[in-house]
């Protein structure tokens, strides 16, 4: 069960059964499954609370009060079920495990419809979430520095992404999933701990301002008809992106043990439990402190917008920091797993560590380059948040479990499902317009590699 022969699952039949599974034994998510359940917890902590957190009192400064903290509570509900769904599919088929999102696809739609279905989207919320996490690796790496020693301000942020690389760079020879364990465990140390700075130097700052009576607008933040559809249409997709770890679930439950006793959904599941609660803390927590300190002057990172004191603020984005390292891993490692996958069966390449070096190489220096050049955080979250996070987080694990199961009609999970794909739809089609809108509005005021 541990290893159950893939070839029927990805339809290839071209590779003998003992090279298939060596090539299985190096690769980085089935080369370990001797994980814990709380190994479960952190990563997918590290892969939730991210980025996405930091935008969310904007999020909210963009809908309002009522409709910005339901959008996150609804989301939450729905990309929680839609994750039950995917733990509970990853062996659906006794004796096999669809270790990858797009091998589950494969088997429940057809090799073709499946495959289309699913890796498009699964790997462009990856590498979205590559570019994003070394804009705002470099964007806070900036800020520690420009805090703690105000004569570096002179300082390009495109050196600071360019640092950010460079560790990348070292980070990404992490041979498998497994071996991250320590990266990604400190990774979400650091998401709670800078959430839950964040939220108490918000309510901190909004006691003062609200004692010296500061005028606070907690209106939209835009005041035409046009501006405030389009910011909400951005906010959903910020929302989408905060709720982005389902395109590695299944591949995190890969690294955990399964027998016929106690199958892998069983550890899987409780890890999740544990890290939804921690999310759903620390995104109510931020958002509503944020916008309450702050009001529709929230920044689209509320870490930019704090004041005081200096010190506090440095440590907390030097966490974001020291968190982005590690999420960046995360969400890379599939696609690590997908690049030599495709260069040892299709190209013919030899399994290697120069292969492993030179591959992951240039995936982090492309990445690295692309985030140099569209540096635009608010942006950029709703841009990818509903271009394919919303699919992977809300649409996709429902179709499969539909296909699949084929729930009785207005059934619990029926009506569940629909509604998960139903509003992941509607935030697919209109998150991105309102992110390319502030991506052109931000691109007024910013020169290249600036």
């Amino acid at each position: 069960m541990e290893h159950a022969n893939r070839n029927a699952t990805t339809g290839d039949q071209t590779m003998p059964a003992s090279e298939q599974q060596n090539l299985e034994n190096w690769l980085p998510i089935s080369a370990s499954r001797k994980a814990k359940w709380w190994y479960s917890t952190f990563h997918n902590v590290t892969a939730m609370v991210g980025a996405g957190v930091l935008g969310l009192p904007f999020a909210v400064a963009q809908l309002g009060w009522i409709p910005g903290v339901f959008m996150i509570m609804f989301s939450w509900i729905l990309t929680f079920y839609a994750l039950w769904q995917l733990i509970h599919l990853h062996e659906v088929v006794p004796g096999k495990r669809f270790d990858r999102y797009f091998e589950l696809g494969k088997h429940v739609l057809g090799p073709k419809k499946g495959f289309w279905l699913v890796m498009p989207q699964q790997l462009t919320v990856q590498v979205a979430s590559a570019i994003v996490y070394t804009v705002t690796g470099g964007k806070s790496l900036k800020k520690v520095f420009d805090t703690v020693v105000p004569s570096m301000t002179d300082i390009r942020q495109t050196y600071y992404i360019l640092f950010f690389v460079c560790l990348q760079l070292l980070l990404s020879q992490t041979p498998n999933f497994n071996k991250l364990k320590s990266v990604s465990s400190l990774a979400a140390l650091m998401s709670v701990c800078y959430s839950m700075v964040a939220s108490c130097m918000s309510i901190v700052e909004g006691i003062g301002r609200h004692h010296h009576h500061h005028h606070i607008d907690y209106g939209v933040r835009s005041h035409t008809t046009p501006g405030i559809v389009l910011d909400a249409f951005n906010a959903l997709g910020t929302i989408a992106f905060a709720f982005a770890g389902h395109s590695v679930a299944l591949e995190i439950q890969a690294t955990l043990p399964s027998t016929e006793e106690k199958p892998s959904n069983i550890p899987m599941w409780r890890g999740v439990r544990v890290a939804y609660t921690i999310v759903i803390i620390c995104y109510i927590s931020v958002a509503v402190s944020g916008f309450w300190a702050y009001g529709n002057a929230v920044d689209d990172d509320v870490l930019i917008t704090l004041e005081h004191p200096n010190w506090l603020i440095a440590i907390a984005n030097f966490m974001v920091f020291i968190h982005v390292l590690g999420s960046f891993q995360v969400f890379a490692m599939p696609v690590f797993d997908t690049i030599e996958t495709t260069l040892v069966k299709s190209w013919n390449f030899t399994p290697s560590r120069i292969l492993r070096l030179v591959s992951r190489s240039i995936f982090v220096c492309v990445v690295g380059i692309i985030g140099m050049c569209i540096p635009f955080f608010g942006g950029l979250l709703g841009f990818f948040g509903g271009l394919a996070f919303t699919s992977t987080s809300y649409m996709i694990p429902s179709i499969l479990w539909l296909a699949e199961k084929s729930p009785k009609r207005w059934s619990f999970h029926w009506i569940a499902s629909w509604i998960c794909v139903i509003v992941g739809g509607i935030i697919a089609v209109v998150a991105p317009i309102g992110g390319v809108r502030t991506i052109i509005v931000s691109a007024k005021t910013y020169k290249l590699f600036s």
